[in-house]
């Protein structure tokens, strides 16, 4: 799909999570260049190439679920970037009332 190699896998994710949890705050950190002599990105095409992010993510959709469901509901989100490439995601997502606001 000409369009989806365009658009960066940061740019996605972030719309993705955007869309689907109406987050508060949302922070997509590309931190692939940290895994970039790893044998499992060594694999991938063109070496750490948006494998690896950082997310930090609040959302009133995360009240009432636990950190497990949480981080369930951004993988289903992002289910297909894992299977296009995606290596490994850190996860903080947290309700407003716990990120203070």
């Amino acid at each position: 799909m000409a369009s989806r190699t365009l658009i960066s896998r940061a740019s996605r994710i972030k719309t993705k999570l955007e869309t689907a949890l109406q987050a508060a705050v949302l922070e997509v950190e590309d931190v692939s260049y940290q895994h970039a002599g790893h044998a499992a990105v060594r694999e991938m095409d063109g070496g750490a190439n948006e494998t690896h992010f950082n997310l930090k993510i609040v959302s009133s959709n995360f009240e009432g679920q636990s950190l497990v469901k949480r981080h369930r509901m951004v993988y289903e989100l992002l289910a297909d970037e894992l299977q296009s490439g995606l290596h490994a995601l850190s996860i903080t997502a947290k309700t407003p009332k716990e990120a203070g606001l």
